[in-house]
């Protein structure tokens, strides 16, 4: 459908995008599609969706006579948050400024809200994600912090930008500090307490003397994968 109207520009009137829930475990779209919109642009945006709730979306083409293609395959994806520019203190500048996490479920329902997520906290806590640490070398590091959390790299070269770190893989994630360098993206792996994992993203932007400055994604759906949209993935 990427093609309709360069196909045939004369007869293309616009795009219809459309969507439906999504069962991550069964990897099955639902049967009631519902307009989400129409575009003449390559892409569009879906507003109001609730972030770790999975959609499938479609999209058709409709002529200027009003005649509308078969949908398109169904693309999965997850809505998850994110925030940029986020400072965190080395824990020898500002302790209290060390320490992150991705989510911290303060009122205990299970629900991500908006005060629980990307929270800057304490780098002496036990209740953290990670920590931020300069060694005796000068390098600054990313240390994992709560039973259950590790990291790695995303990729061996540097990303350009918080959306590309776009799926965590299944498999080993390291428990001991990973180096924080401009550019470059990180998975954490963390135990959600139920069953479940929970996947964050994280890309550092700036590395200074006494602090960094990072973007960082988290998915809110129990053990949902994508980071941002992607092919279908296993919930874990």
């Amino acid at each position: 459908l990427d093609n309709s109207l360069d196909a045939d520009r004369g007869n293309f009137q616009n795009y219809r995008v459309y969507s439906t829930s999504y069962d991550l475990d069964a990897d099955a779209c639902g049967s009631e599609l519902a307009l989400e919109g129409t575009t003449v642009a390559p892409e569009f945006i879906v507003g109001a969706l609730t972030n770790g709730v999975p959609r499938c979306f479609e999209v058709t083409a409709v002529s200027v006579d009003g005649l509308e293609s078969g949908p398109s395959l169904s693309q999965p994806d997850t809505p998850r948050p994110d925030a940029r520019n986020v400072a965190l203190f080395t824990l020898q500048a500002d302790p209290t400024q060390s320490g992150f996490r991705f989510w911290d479920d303060l009122d205990g329902d299970g629900q991500a809200d908006d005060d629980e997520l990307g929270r800057v906290a304490d780098g002496g806590s036990s209740g953290l994600d990670f920590f931020v640490d300069r060694d005796v070398a000068g390098d600054v590091f990313l240390n994992p912090v709560r039973p259950g959390t590790g990291v790695e790299f995303y990729d061996e070269v540097p990303v350009e930008d918080l959306t590309s770190i776009d799926f965590a893989e299944e498999r080993t994630y390291r428990t001991t500090g990973i180096e924080a360098e401009p550019g470059f993206g990180y998975v954490f792996e963390m135990d959600g307490g139920d069953g479940f994992q929970r996947y964050g993203a994280v890309r550092v932007t700036h590395v200074g003397e006494t602090f960094i400055l990072l973007d960082w994604a988290f998915q809110t759906d129990p053990g949902n994968p994508e980071l941002i949209v992607r092919g279908r993935g296993a919930r874990r």
